[in-house]
């Protein structure tokens, strides 16, 4: 078996620690969001220069680039560990790993605010370090949108003054490519998660979308997708006991809002993260994710004080319950491998919901002084307390067969090295061998009609099967199942799955047909092969009861050539085998 690791040297893993270690008094640790008063965040080259100095004063810091990102500038991983070691082989033999993204979306820059405070807090021992937990952060994750620098882009957020863009370098939303990897910034994410293998993760936003009082609200991944005992603990341990935290330091703090258009009061439905994005990537490999969503309308200063205060909170959780994490994690992991269903479709659970109270603002439409028409209008004069229904309860409505393993032409180069980057363990052919297979053939799929992160996505996908004896070619992977990359490979294998490397057209050259038939020519070959095979024959007088299909002759031609030798067998024939248990 062959499995893929990383080392040291192949991420080009550059220290910026020294072993003589400089006076922290040498340093100005005072950041620019505080000179300022909470009204401005740092540049990139500041926030980097920032950790630069903390590593150079403080032994439990440590900065180091890891991979590249589509600006040109390398991406850093910023360690504190209060034993000073930095090897997360050795780290994770006795600690837990909680890593923290900032700037994804770089107008968003509450987190990158926050955590330069942390850090330094930590450092400086202003707050207690925590023992058993190593943090780590991506100090700025979207480079290229940090230095695409503006005061207007973020049209409905409140400050701060001057702000990083939300498309990257090359205008990516870097929050909907972790799984389908367009840009650098993601394949360095991947290279990061999989060294780190954090066993939290947190991912620092601010929210659109209604108007409401809370400053902070929280966005963890879906319970029920996650599954099993670590889904029951991240809603019924971890989720209440943040929200417990928070409101013992005075900190009202409510699910993320996720209402478009109208007022919050009818309530909502959980924001459902599949793969494309952070958490729903993280969760793939069992990591307990959560994003923060700030309240884009609030002020930037307590914005960025209550990113700092949840994150202390989820530090903590960690702290205490790291050890039942850990362990939950590792059974998850060894359980995976006895299902015989995945699913992969999820609706709204319309029997489960949950009620609490919350605090918004009267809403009305008005008259548009605009364009006449009614727009909505929340009056903060006019704040309450209304018991509202958030539905996070969700089941699965579409389940697949788990295969024993799945076979990868070497031709796809493009997938083997999005499973050489993410870990995932496969073994080549030595020899041309005959095995036998289930081989799907895509039936029908629907395709987005507007561009969504440089793709047309489908959508929709049913499939039809066939078991074949296929001949493999020496050089063709075998990738089984039972590995720690199970959920990655299932999510992104199966084609029906809404992530799916098919949804995101990795494999559109199988959706054209290449060879054709000339009407002229066609015909006579086509009447033989009627003339020698009753059975084709029946049914397609059968089908000719199809008026539509009647009054079409080249649909008919159509249909004789693709139930004929003649019709090239690649044609909508699915090129991931599997290989059934």
């Amino acid at each position: 078996m062959r499995k893929i690791t990383l080392i040291v040297s192949f991420l080009s893993i550059i220290s910026c620690n020294t072993s003589e270690k400089q006076n922290s008094q040498d340093f100005d640790f005072t950041t620019v969001f505080e000179k300022s008063n909470g009204t401005e965040t740092p540049t990139y080259p500041e926030v980097i220069a920032f950790y630069k100095n903390l590593a150079e004063a403080y032994p439990s810091i440590h900065i180091q680039e890891i991979g590249m990102t589509d600006s040109g500038n390398p991406l850093h991983i910023v360690t504190l560990n209060p034993d000073a070691v930095f090897d997360f082989e050795k780290i994770r033999e006795t600690k837990r790993v909680l890593l923290i993204n900032n700037g994804i979306h770089p107008g968003e820059s509450d987190g990158i605010d926050a955590t330069m405070l942390l850090f330094r807090d930590i450092a400086q021992g202003k707050i207690n370090a925590p023992t058993a937990t190593v943090l780590v952060t991506i100090p700025i994750y979207n480079i290229g949108g940090a230095l695409n620098r503006n005061s207007g882009t973020r049209t409905n957020q409140n400050g701060p003054k001057a702000y990083g863009f939300r498309g990257n370098a090359r205008n990516y939303d870097l929050n909907r490519d972790f799984i389908k990897n367009d840009t650098k910034n993601a394949q360095t994410f991947a290279k990061i998660f999989h060294v780190t293998k954090p066993d939290v993760f947190i991912d620092n936003h601010v929210s659109n979308g209604a108007d409401y009082q809370y400053t902070l609200t929280h966005l963890f991944t879906q319970h029920n997708k996650l599954g099993g005992e670590l889904g029951e603990y991240l809603h019924k341990e971890m989720h209440p006991q943040l929200e417990a935290s928070l409101e013992a330091k005075k900190w009202d703090i409510t699910p993320y809002v996720n209402v478009w258009g109208t007022t919050p009061e009818k309530g909502w439905t959980q924001f459902m993260d599949s793969p494309r994005y952070s958490t729903g990537y993280t969760t793939l490999w069992n990591t307990l994710g959560m994003m923060v969503e700030t309240h884009m309308l609030k002020p930037y200063k307590p914005r960025v004080e209550g990113t700092y205060e949840l994150m202390k909170s989820m530090i903590e959780i960690t702290e205490k319950d790291g050890v039942k994490i850990r362990s939950l994690r590792e059974k998850t992991f060894a359980k995976q491998a006895k299902q015989k269903a995945y699913p992969i479709h999820w609706k709204v659970d319309t029997t489960k919901v949950t009620t609490f109270d919350f605090k918004g603002y009267e809403g009305e439409y008005i008259d548009s002084e605009i364009t006449g028409a009614k727009r909505l209008k929340y009056d903060r004069d006019k704040p309450y307390t209304k018991e509202i229904t958030y539905k996070n309860y969700f089941t699965s409505t579409t389940k697949i067969s788990i295969p024993q393993a799945y076979i990868i032409p070497r031709g796809r180069w493009r997938v083997i090295e999005l499973l050489t980057l993410n870990h995932v363990e496969f073994k080549p052919l030595e020899k041309d061998s005959t095995i036998t297979v289930e081989v799907y053939h895509i039936k029908d799929y629907k395709t987005r009609t507007s561009p969504y992160e440089g793709h047309y996505l489908h959508y929709g996908v049913s499939i039809k099967k066939d078991i074949e004896k296929v001949v493999f070619k020496k050089g063709d992977l075998i990738v089984k199942t039972d590995q720690k990359a199970f959920r990655y490979l299932i999510e992104t294998l199966e084609p029906e799955a809404p992530d799916s490397f098919f949804n995101w057209n990795f494999f559109d050259a199988i959706l054209q047909q290449k060879e054709g038939f000339s009407p002229y020519v066609w015909e006579d070959k086509a009447a033989e092969l009627l003339n020698n095979n009753n059975e084709l024959r029946v049914q397609f007088q059968d089908k000719k009861k199809d008026t539509a299909f009647a009054n079409n002759w080249y649909a008919q031609l159509d249909w004789i050539h693709k139930h004929s030798n003649n019709y090239e067998k690649a044609h909508m024939r699915y090129p991931i085998y599997r290989v059934l248990k």
